[in-house]
């Protein structure tokens, strides 16, 4: 009758991983439709046993869904798949999300994830500076952007209205030696900061602005197929945004989120970023075609907690230099 025992109990371990790659997956997400779908059917493809329903908005329009949800008492989605971390350490300090300890982190830098495990960065975009080859200044650094051959030719997306940029500002005022100065000294210069990325690429690639501060596989993209455009990696370094993936603590199958979690850490999951024009958030991954080798893009320090505690303050200070 042991024997019996323990054979069923070595049997029903044996079936316990096949039965955890079955049912469904909700995931929300902020990634443009194409990739959505391109990672849900990779995903899919992997275990053919999950169904995974998606439903892709901005990140603000993603999270008034959840919010709305999680205020009816019927929370929907497994997980979230998002652009800021920013936004996930608010959710953390909130309780929502579900530590995931034992995903396997090989090949990632440290500090790239969130250090109990409530979040994972999937990839880097970063943010550089674009201009228009008709250019007659090529920039390399952030400090070239003050220049007066600049004057009045500069458009990045505002702080104000994205998560994305507002990272990207707290990173170099934190970085920069100039700190809020060089804001300061971008406003002087005549820098028009309004809307998003696709409006920068719009203005610098029609020749409107001669540069720009913009996310850097858009730019690269559109030099692949013609567009009058280069992407510059700055010298001090750049801003980057790592679309982090979190388990959500109300999950209805949070065996299957950790599949997922685990693909897309995976070095598999991190081939399908790459190959959609994406840098890895994965050490020893290769990066597009179009980019510099790893080694040469430099990534600034990022402090996302201090980020969210100095939100307003951080959005105050930059309408007042820019009168905004």
């Amino acid at each position: 009758m042991r024997v019996l025992l323990a054979a069923g109990l070595m049997l029903a371990s044996a079936l316990t991983p096949a039965l955890a790659q079955e049912g469904t997956l909700v995931l929300y997400t902020s990634q443009p439709q194409t990739d959505a779908q391109q990672t849900a059917d990779a995903f899919m493809a992997k275990y053919p046993g999950i169904k995974v329903d998606w439903v892709r908005d901005g990140t603000p329009q993603i999270m008034a869904k959840f919010r709305s949800e999680l205020e009816a008492g019927a929370p929907q989605p497994d997980v979230l798949l998002i652009a800021d971390v920013v936004t996930m350490e608010g959710l953390k300090a909130e309780g929502l999300l579900l530590n995931y300890a034992d995903a396997d982190l090989t090949g990632y830098a440290e500090g790239l994830h969130d250090e109990d495990g409530a979040y994972f960065s999937t990839k880097l975009i970063t943010t550089g500076i674009v201009y228009n080859t008709a250019a007659t200044m090529i920039p390399t650094s952030w400090a070239d952007l003050t220049k007066p051959e600049v004057q009045g030719q500069l458009a990045m997306p505002s702080p104000l209205t994205s998560g994305a940029a507002m990272i990207h500002t707290v990173t170099l005022t934190d970085n920069l030696p100039e700190g809020w100065d060089f804001y300061s000294a971008l406003a002087a210069n005549g820098a028009q900061a309004a809307g998003g990325n696709g409006g920068i690429l719009t203005a610098v690639s029609g020749g409107e602005k001669l540069y720009g501060m913009i996310v850097d596989y858009m730019p690269i993209r559109e030099a692949a197929k013609g567009a009058p455009v280069k992407f510059v990696f700055p010298t001090e370094g750049v801003s980057a945004v790592t679309e982090p993936v979190a388990i959500l603590n109300s999950a209805k199958s949070p065996d299957n989120a950790k599949l997922f979690i685990d693909f897309l850490l995976s070095e598999e999951g991190q081939q399908l970023a790459a190959s959609q024009g994406y840098i890895p958030a994965r050490d020893g991954v290769a990066l597009p075609e179009g980019y510099p080798d790893r080694s040469e893009i430099k990534v600034l320090s990022y402090d996302a907690a201090a980020a969210l505690a100095n939100d307003q303050a951080n959005k105050d200070h930059f309408a007042e230099i820019f009168g905004q």
